[in-house]
């Protein structure tokens, strides 16, 4: 019988109050590795359900102009995996928000399948999203982080025939991110309504839940998602946002009222 993680305990106690997910993403070093931990508190607060934290990389290819240069900004500052798991690690809120982390395969075949996925579970994640790894070559990652305990997410698209989403979801523990739209990822181009065919055709083949990213940035665009899909990610706009308003915590009571607005959109 398969144990219920975190993720998937949270996404249970959810769907009984009739209540879907906020899923920030914050991207670990921007602003300075030192404030996230008070990013991820400010993030609780506010009511995330979830948590994505990704890993600074050089080539983020999934990414768009926003959150390619947080990455640059991140690796400027001199930020490795390494760096992140350990302040993930002293962060340690076990009763907090599921952490997952995003990132891309190079770092992790570098620091070596099984090594990376023992360091994420010791540092309190739940999860990872490989961008860059396909299901299909996923099979030494998927079963290096099933010992680990970890879930692996994959990445579904509108452009995904029927025989890809099966792949994808028989890949999938947590939960299947749906793609919005094809392209990077970026607050300037708003999730089309056309997501909730996506993941429809998703639930049909899994019982897994399912959350929605790329040009998720308001209110009514989580509500809009939230019909059909389980969970909103967003992530651009927090970006830019902590970017430029964070200031050493001084941002913080506005970025909790600002998130808490999101989160009510969750509520329908």
């Amino acid at each position: 019988m398969e144990t219920m993680g975190r993720i998937a305990e949270r996404f249970a106690a959810l769907a009984s109050r009739n209540e879907k997910a906020l899923v920030p993403f914050v991207l670990a070093g921007d602003p300075s590795l030192e404030d996230l931990p008070g990013i991820l508190d400010a993030l609780a607060v506010a009511g995330a359900d979830v948590i994505e934290v990704g890993i600074p990389f050089s080539d983020p290819i999934a990414d768009g102009p926003t959150i390619q240069a947080a990455d640059q900004r991140a690796l400027d500052r001199g930020v490795t995996p390494t760096m992140v798991l350990d302040t993930l690690a002293r962060w340690g809120r076990s009763e907090g928000p599921p952490i997952v982390l995003m990132g891309y395969l190079n770092p992790i075949l570098r620091m070596g399948l099984d090594e990376f996925a023992a360091r994420a579970a010791a540092s309190g994640c739940s999860g990872t999203i490989v961008s860059d790894l396909t299901p299909e070559e996923s099979g030494e990652w998927r079963e290096a982080s099933r010992r680990a305990g970890l879930d692996t997410i994959f990445l579904a698209a509108p452009t995904s025939t029927d025989e890809r989403l099966d792949i994808v979801c028989q890949s999938s523990t947590g939960f299947v991110y749906a793609i919005s739209r094809t392209g990077v990822t970026g607050a300037a181009q708003a999730a089309p309504p056309e997501v909730t065919d996506l993941v429809r055709r998703i639930k049909a083949r899994t019982d897994r839940v399912v959350c929605v990213g790329f040009g998720i940035s308001r209110p009514e665009q989580v509500a809009m998602v939230c019909q059909a899909a389980d969970g909103a990610v967003v992530g651009s706009w927090l970006v830019d946002r902590l970017a430029s308003d964070w200031n050493g915590g001084a941002g913080r009571g506005r970025l909790i009222d600002d998130v808490r607005k999101l989160k009510a959109a969750t509520r329908g």
